[in-house]
């Protein structure tokens, strides 16, 4: 069993340049309405699809509050590296990079520019 997430953003190719500069990632699709980023690998880490996602069901507009409730861990291979990268764009850094010892990993919580939020973590 896997997940796939998908997020409805403002701006989709913003967040997925966003998101590559990020992870170190990769388009997957491409678009101004829906993108896929995957890894150097090919995997699927996130969809991105424009706000008005009417064949999905879902209706929200610029006021919705996005990713309330709601934490994406990504794993990664170095979170110290990744917490320079953010801070080196300016992203939203809500937190330090510190050991968790409950989870036995290395997280940084950080918002994309839509305001989800993003727990990056290294075991």
């Amino acid at each position: 069993m896997k997940t796939e997430i998908m997020l409805f953003v403002r701006d989709v190719e913003a967040s997925s340049n966003w998101y590559q500069q990020l992870l170190t990632a990769r388009s997957g699709h491409g678009g101004s309405e829906y993108e896929m980023i995957t890894d150097v690998n090919g995997e699927l880490l996130f969809q991105f699809h424009k706000l008005e996602g009417d064949e999905h069901g879902v209706n929200i507009n610029d006021d919705t509050p996005r990713g309330l409730g709601v934490l994406c861990y990504v794993n990664v291979e170095d979170v110290f590296a990744v917490h320079k990268q953010a801070m080196a764009m300016a992203a939203n850094v809500e937190s330090e990079p510190r050991f968790i010892e409950l989870a036995g990993h290395t997280e940084f919580i950080v918002r994309d520019p839509d305001g989800y939020g993003l727990a990056i973590y290294s075991r």
